[in-house]
């Protein structure tokens, strides 16, 4: 029987509660943290790459904790939360008189996947100082780009997860509830897009969006072990047209709601955003819509 607790997309069942409770008094000594991670090989929840999922599975049973229907042991420590206590990226000073070219003269540009490697506290350095929405640090699956010409940067690019539910796209596609759930890892979502403000170059984003429409899918599976079949972003209305895209051959789908994923209101709360899709290949809806293994 299916319970009055939801935590990202799971509802907890009764069968839910017993398997927790069975788990938790036969390893009574366990840390909290040790639990998830059984949870998880039982439940078998894991990454694509095979990484547990062991902070989801930590957060569903603080959910569950917190409704009254499980009693999980004393946290026996309070770690560092690199995430809440990060702090902001440091200043990395680089050449920054005006560049104003044709975009012929800036090719070939040179696309650097910047995750995990030295070069990435220069990403986030550049977009924490230049970009209006600031750094923040992606959650889940991730890949960060820096594109050069000449081994000028010339503008960043960052693609996380997708959000798990969008009216328009899911309309868009044509997947339903399930498909959704087993599929959405094979979509990225573009959260930032920096062109350098003192780099005037006539369609170079438009360029670079087309450019990395060729590069992201392998980028993604070199990483992740999966690909992706489709990217989407949101246009902030108010402050912007979505002409790069839009020149790109990008998709608009439609509007977001404006009230998050979290509105208890039904009301907007935020700017309505154009929700935009760029299928990768021509059958992405085979591979969206289909049983995974």
């Amino acid at each position: 029987m299916d319970l009055e607790v939801k935590y990202r997309g799971r509802i907890a069942t009764t069968e839910d509660i017993e398997f927790i409770h069975k788990l938790i008094s036969e390893n009574p000594h366990d840390s909290r943290r040790k639990l998830s991670q059984k949870l998880c090989e039982a439940w078998s929840w894991v990454q694509p790459n095979g990484a547990l999922r062991d902070m989801v599975a930590r957060g569903f049973m603080l959910e569950l904790q917190r409704a009254g229907y499980i009693q999980l042991p004393p946290k026996k420590a309070s770690p560092n939360n690199p995430f809440q206590n990060r702090k902001q990226p440091d200043p990395i000073e680089i050449e920054v008189s005006p560049f104003h070219t044709a975009l012929n003269e800036v090719r070939p540009l040179e696309f650097h996947q910047v995750r995990r490697t030295d070069s990435e506290k220069l990403f986030n350095s550049l977009m924490n100082r230049y970009h209006y929405l600031g750094y923040c640090q992606p959650v889940g699956e991730h890949l960060k780009y820096i594109v050069y010409s000449k081994k000028r940067p010339l503008a960043c690019l960052a693609w996380s997860s997708a959000p798990r539910h969008i009216g328009a796209r899911d309309r868009f596609i044509g997947w339903d509830v399930e498909d959704r759930k087993k599929n959405l890892c094979l979509m990225a979502y573009n959260t930032r897009f920096l062109i350098l403000p003192w780099v005037k170059v006539p369609h170079l984003a438009s360029h670079i969006l087309g450019r990395m429409a060729r590069i992201l899918s392998g980028d993604w599976e070199g990483m992740y072990h999966h690909p992706v079949y489709y990217l989407e972003t949101f246009v902030d209305k108010e402050r912007f047209k979505g002409t790069c895209y839009q020149a790109a051959n990008w998709i608009y789908l439609g509007d977001t709601t404006g009230r998050g994923k979290n509105d208890q209101t039904r009301k907007p709360n935020r700017s309505i955003k154009a929700v935009l899709g760029y299928p990768l290949i021509k059958d992405f809806r085979k591979y969206l819509t289909r049983e995974t293994k």
